[in-house]
């Protein structure tokens, strides 16, 4: 090879070198295509599914909850639930896909506390159903296929009838009573005290596109958006004195937990209304309110009871039950 031809050939491979940042992509700029590349997927997995990374990745006041493929949403009417599958129940509480039960007894300053935590995967897995001749929360169980069941606010047994109540959707009275407090769980199964049962709180909350899903009107609220409420002393149901107390709260999104303080036994005082409240609060509920209880506090599990000495032959006949079914279709009926 001439001189000429081999300075050629040095130039060339020197332009060469110069020019291959320019054509081929460093690791970064790879980087950047790849990002680009994920961008656009995540736009078109946006666009189609409707599922938002910005929400995914910042934290929400409320995230959509979506159910288990597995799960199938119940009916927003008296239906029942599915039937639980027999064996998935332990000692200890039950658990599929689509709900987790947990039980807990608790002894404390002569009190024994029943605790049952809840855990479902649907809003329409928090069900409530009633009788119009009253029945035993044991029969109504039973009926409905309830993984458990507690009393509700034995609404008929109130003479004057003034109180607010819904169940399942269906309004069975839309009377304000402004001695006493409102739990109203709506759509998505989200609980909302009205201290008092103002009707102006309460048409404002309808205003804002929520649906009364159950409501019931009996208290005291106990915990109201993470504060603990000094109850009223002079509040009905005998608040300063110690009784057997039921009382159901929201710890989490789709999270609950019931409580049964139990009293009138041998081992068990009973709890005031403050101190029921003190409890809801230390157990860590965003909202809490007490229902009925003395004689008609009662828990099912199982077909049997969660709680000292009671058995069908003491069992009070009640008007409403509220209970957690499973979502899960095991094809055994309902």
């Amino acid at each position: 090879m001439n001189r000429s031809l081999r300075a050629l050939c040095v130039v060339c491979f020197l332009l060469l070198v110069l020019l291959m940042p320019l054509v081929v992509p460093s690791g970064a700029l790879l980087d950047d295509a790849a990002n680009r590349t994920l961008e656009q997927k995540w736009a078109e997995e946006e666009s189609t599914s409707g599922f938002r990374w910005e929400e995914f990745l910042l934290p929400m006041a409320r995230a959509e909850v979506v159910p288990p493929a597995a799960v199938t949403p119940l009916p927003i009417d008296y239906s029942p639930g599915f039937m639980p599958d027999p064996g998935k129940f332990t000692q200890d509480g039950y658990q599929d896909d689509s709900i987790t039960v947990s039980l807990e007894v608790r002894e404390t300053d002569g009190v024994t506390w029943r605790i049952v935590e809840v855990i479902i995967a649907h809003p329409s897995q928090l069900r409530t159903v009633i009788s119009k001749r009253d029945a035993r929360i044991s029969d109504m169980a039973a009926r409905q296929n309830a993984v458990v069941a507690i009393n509700g606010d034995f609404y008929v047994n109130d003479p004057d009838k003034k109180t607010y109540e819904y169940r399942m959707g269906e309004k069975l009275r839309a009377r304000y009573n402004t001695k006493k407090d409102m739990l109203i769980i709506d759509e998505n199964a989200d609980f909302h005290l009205f201290v008092l049962s103002p009707k102006a709180e309460v048409e404002a909350f309808l205003a804002d596109g929520h649906q009364i899903v159950n409501a019931f009107t009996f208290g005291p609220a106990l915990v109201k958006d993470g504060s603990l409420l000094t109850t009223d002393k002079k509040y009905s149901y005998n608040p300063n004195g110690r009784e057997p107390r039921m009382a159901i709260g929201q710890m989490a999104e789709l999270h609950y937990v019931l409580v049964l303080a139990e009293g009138r036994t041998g081992s068990s005082s009973g709890v005031t209304h403050q101190e029921l409240a003190d409890f809801m609060y230390d157990i860590g509920c965003w909202q809490a309110y007490n229902l009925d209880g003395g004689n008609s506090a009662t828990i099912v599990f199982n077909g049997g009871y969660f709680q000292s000495g009671r058995s069908q032959n003491n069992e009070r006949s009640q008007s409403d039950a509220i209970y957690f079914a499973t979502a899960i279709d095991l094809g055994l009926g309902n």
